[in-house]
């Protein structure tokens, strides 16, 4: 398996209209094939000294090889997204994971 997750920290000054556009195209995402899942989601509301819950969404696509999510990474879905949306976000972390 391989599993690759996305954090998104949105630039503060967005307004409701452009988090709702984010979290749309985000949702996107989620539909490009082949993955085995695909999760988007907001931090959840825990509380332990180890947990960070300063960024706005995550994304966690898992895939059944490395070479299914390089076909993710070049699908259209995935390049209009960033086109989209490159703008609204302060900062992203990429983990990916085998």
């Amino acid at each position: 398996m391989f599993v690759h997750t996305v954090f998104f920290w949105l630039e503060k000054d967005l307004t409701e209209a452009q988090r709702e556009a984010f979290k749309q195209g985000a949702t996107t995402l989620t539909e490009i094939q082949p993955n085995v899942a695909a999760y988007l989601g907001v931090p959840a509301k825990t509380d332990r000294p180890v947990i960070d819950r300063t960024y706005d969404y995550s994304l966690t696509a898992i895939f059944e090889s490395k070479e299914d999510q390089d076909l993710y990474q070049d699908h259209p879905v995935h390049l209009k997204f960033i086109e989209n949306h490159a703008k609204d976000w302060a900062k992203v972390q990429v983990y990916d994971a085998e």
